[in-house]
């Protein structure tokens, strides 16, 4: 009712002082208007005025006359002098954030109508919390937000097959497309989720239970296939009775070696005249003493492979001519040829009991030879080229490591297969067996060094730790070191008790082609390089004792005689060097020998 007033136009100045005739005019103009309460002016509150814009009005505002209720309103004398009055102070609004009841926002707080002209907002007025257009679609788009978040929950909680024919499987039974113009695989997947999440939220379950009744029913179908297959064709084979009879040879012959290594070395230990602090140094010294002895043309090719004879009066050598040639020692004068493979040899062996040696051919074949140079016989069944071969301890094992991807373990006596090893991912290239005979170890171009327990046939070890090809492996005498050398430069220490490496010697600045511990006691490691060099190493601390340099080209393999006093390294310069002790002298030797 005051906005209704205060919005009512308030007469004019000559209206209001317009004089009135008389008592009865007045009195009837009076008793023909309805008296209204008339509010009573407040006077501002002193405190900090709030200030707001106020327009000027065009026409000065004029106080209309307050007429009293009660008493007659006397005869209002000529034009008085209007004083301009302040205006009354507006009272500023107060604002609220909107409170969402029930799924919508109010915008306002109070029920009131404005106190300003209806044309006209003021600011701070409820007329700012009205819904307008953009609010509408900004709530559009929130609840449109929203679905799409509920759709991607319900779509995370399906179980979407990851193989993208399944993918297409499934597509096509729920009567999609299969695959849309440039989809790739991950996109395919989510187009599927997107579509079953849909379907849920749809309530087509059915469709949904159908498709995945029918993937279980050919999943299933699917699963005795594969028994049938793996009933047909086993993943474990067999093996030979021959096989069965090796098994329980080398079991019986690697537990003898065994109980007398481990004897003789609690006697070492025990044992107060036994010092093998001083032995080891003296091995040392023996070792940094070797210079070269004697240089002589191999071959016409580049030389691969060399070993010696069990007693040292004997050294066989291979090239890549294809012939293997036996030489005395320590003259290195030609004894015998040995000729019978079609392509380059890789690798010679002597057998450690016998006068026996073996050879490994690219032509994918290994020979047996007699020293006077008989062939005796050939050993047929690698996929590809040899690599490295090597005699078991006991002499009637031959093994040998091929480049597809398995080595194989064969009898000396009938030639028959008795092994084919499979577990590496590619090609084997190297391979030693343990001085117990109880274990071997193979290696090859995918980094990796296992070791394979004969008795058994189990792969027990799995040593990793080199970062390229590793191209040689060597037992120590001690029965618990494994030094294994590659393309990484380096030489491996591998402890079989701790199942780990415990040394990394850098050792040269090209790749190891063989590594070798002394035969007799592994005092000391011998490693050739493609750097032209091999290296005597420290079996206490893998410390450098000496390094025999005189190769004009690589240095592909070497062999250390049995007592450890003379070596013997092959090179692509197509010579043999030999490298014999002459520091230490007889009498030391001899006092060696007599302990």
């Amino acid at each position: 009712m005051a906005a209704e007033e205060e919005n009512n136009p308030s007469p004019t100045p000559m209206e209001s002082s317009s004089p009135i005739p008389d008592d009865q005019t007045l009195t009837s103009a009076v008793n023909s208007t309805p008296i209204q309460p008339i509010q009573p002016i407040i006077p501002p509150v002193m405190a900090p005025p709030v200030v707001a814009p106020v327009v000027p009005p065009l026409v000065p505002p004029v106080v209309p006359p307050i007429v009293p209720a009660i008493a007659p309103i006397p005869t209002v004398p000529g034009p008085p002098v209007l004083r301009p009055l302040a205006p009354l102070p507006v009272r500023p609004p107060v604002l609220r954030p909107p409170v969402q009841q029930n799924g919508e926002m109010r915008t306002s707080d109070s029920d009131s109508d404005d106190d300003s002209d209806p044309g006209h907002t003021a600011p701070g007025s409820t007329g700012e919390y009205e819904i307008s257009e953009e609010s509408r679609q900004v709530r559009e788009r929130q609840e449109k937000a929203m679905q799409e978040l509920m759709m991607k929950r319900r779509a995370s909680a399906l179980a979407v097959p990851t193989n993208d024919m399944a993918v297409r499987t499934r597509l096509r039974r729920l009567g999609e497309p299969i695959t849309l113009f440039g989809e790739r695989e991950m996109e395919r997947r989510d187009r599927l989720r997107m579509i079953m999440a849909k379907l849920d939220a749809e309530g087509q379950l059915e469709k949904l239970m159908k498709a995945h009744e029918e993937e279980e029913a050919a999943a299933s179908a699917a699963t005795e296939d594969t028994e049938e297959e793996m009933l047909q064709y086993p993943f474990f084979t067999e093996g030979s009775k021959a096989l069965l009879d090796a098994r329980n040879d080398i079991a019986k012959y690697s537990i003898v070696r065994a109980a007398s290594r481990l004897q003789r070395a609690r006697r070492k230990r025990d044992d107060p005249d036994e010092d093998m602090d001083a032995e080891m140094d003296w091995a040392l010294k023996q070792a940094g003493s070797l210079v070269l002895d004697c240089s002589e043309i191999g071959d016409d090719r580049p030389l691969s492979g060399c070993s010696f004879l069990q007693d040292g009066k004997l050294l066989a050598t291979c090239a890549l001519s294809g012939v293997a040639k036996l030489w005395s020692m320590p003259q290195v004068k030609k004894v015998s040829t040995l000729k019978g493979h079609t392509e380059r040899l890789t690798d010679v062996t002597f057998s450690p009991t016998d006068n026996l040696l073996a050879t490994a051919s690219a032509d994918r074949t290994a020979r047996l030879w007699n020293t006077d140079g008989s062939h005796l016989k050939t050993f047929e069944g690698h996929l590809d080229r040899l690599a490295r071969i090597a005699f078991h301890p006991s002499g009637k094992y031959l093994g040998t490591a091929s480049f597809d991807k398995t080595w194989r373990l064969w009898d000396i006596d009938t030639g028959v297969e008795l092994l084919l090893q499979e577990g590496h991912s590619r090609s084997v290239y190297g391979l030693a067996f343990h001085h117990d005979g109880s274990l071997a170890a193979s290696c090859g171009l995918d980094s990796l060094v296992r070791v394979w327990d004969l008795r058994t046939g189990r792969s027990i070890l799995a040593l990793e730790g080199h970062v390229k090809p590793v191209l040689a492996l060597s037992f120590s005498a001690n029965g618990f070191y494994l030094a294994s050398g590659g393309e990484d430069n380096t030489c491996r220490i591998w402890d079989l008790r701790k199942k780990k490496s415990v040394y990394t010697i850098p050792a040269h600045s090209n790749l190891i082609s063989q590594v070798k511990f002394e035969p007799q006691e592994g005092y000391f490691l011998v490693t050739a390089s493609y750097d032209m060099t091999a290296k005597i190493w420290s079996a206490r601390d893998f410390k450098p004792v000496k390094t025999l340099s005189g190769h004009e080209a690589k240095v592909t393999s070497l062999d250390v005689a049995g007592d450890g006093n003379c070596i013997a390294t092959v090179s692509h310069d197509r010579t043999i060097k030999l490298w014999s002790s002459s520091g230490v002298g007889e009498e030391d030797h001899h006092e060696m020998d007599v302990d």
